[in-house]
């Protein structure tokens, strides 16, 4: 079992400063997962990412991108963030946008968890900061 917080996306950018780095996934052409690890900065509304190569290929071609911020300690929960990425190839370095559309603070469930009255297996409560 596990459980999942949502995350208010006008909270992301205070709760992502709680985190060392992420990992961004992207999907190649043969539909597998590419998966690297990246400091995402926010500029603005979304989340700037210097990331030449194939992720940016990837991105180009398949605008739904995950952003993953591991937790610190072992019992904390992983920040997931889902969003529509764009890519910039003007300036020297490569850079992807992603502009989040949701997020979800994420970890299994501890030993003994009681699903909720209606059968819901997940820790549904908002965080705001």
């Amino acid at each position: 079992m596990h459980m999942s917080i949502p995350v208010a996306i006008d909270a992301l950018e205070a709760k992502t400063q709680e985190y060392d780095y992420a990992y961004l996934l992207t999907v190649n052409d043969d539909q597998t997962p590419k998966i690297v690890a990246v400091r995402p900065v926010w500029d603005g509304a979304t989340i700037t990412i210097d990331e030449g190569g194939r992720s940016a290929r990837n991105s180009a071609a398949r605008s739904t991108v995950t952003i993953s911020y591991p937790p610190l300690d072992p019992t904390g929960y992983t920040l997931i963030i889902d969003g529509t990425a764009s890519v910039d190839t003007a300036g020297e370095a490569v850079t992807i946008s992603v502009a989040p559309t949701g997020a979800v603070l994420h970890r299994p469930a501890p030993a003994g968890f009681e699903a909720a009255a209606d059968g819901c297996g997940h820790d549904c409560a908002p965080i705001d900061s």
